[in-house]
């Protein structure tokens, strides 16, 4: 089987990184992604989805990344999800038994809507009091 090489595509939807992975996740790519995940949960990022449509083969070290990057946003409450898992990847997680562990999802938007909507911080004098009256 030939390796191919990880084209990682970064992207912002919503407030949401989105990791477009395009290649391999096997020992010779890991560090590429570890190195671009970690500069986005640095960053602030805290709110992953890693759309792995573009992933053809993922050895055990790939799955230690995704173990890794997943632990690593639980530390700071952020989450994390899969998107587009094709059949073989599917099977690994449920060999793994990780499909109980990784949530994924079929479509981008399913994934985005998964995510709360973050709250608004509105200042308490732009919100109307009510005044309760007790009759007597």
């Amino acid at each position: 089987m030939r390796k191919e090489p990880l084209k990682i595509t970064e992207r912002s939807l919503d407030g949401i990184t989105v990791f477009e992975l395009d290649g391999d996740l096997a020992l010779e790519n890991n560090a590429q992604f570890r190195t671009q995940f970690t500069a986005a949960l640095d960053a602030g990022t805290r709110k992953v989805i890693v759309n792995m449509a573009g992933v053809d083969y993922m050895d055990s070290s790939g799955l230690g990344e995704l173990v890794s990057c997943y632990t690593a946003l639980q530390k700071v409450s952020g989450r994390f999800t899969l998107l587009q898992l094709n059949e073989r990847l599917q099977r690994v997680l449920v060999i793994t038994k990780l499909y109980t562990v990784f949530e994924t999802f079929e479509s981008e938007a399913a994934a985005v809507d998964s995510f709360p909507i973050t709250e608004i911080s509105v200042a308490s004098d732009a919100i109307p009091h009510r005044q309760l009256h007790q009759t007597p």
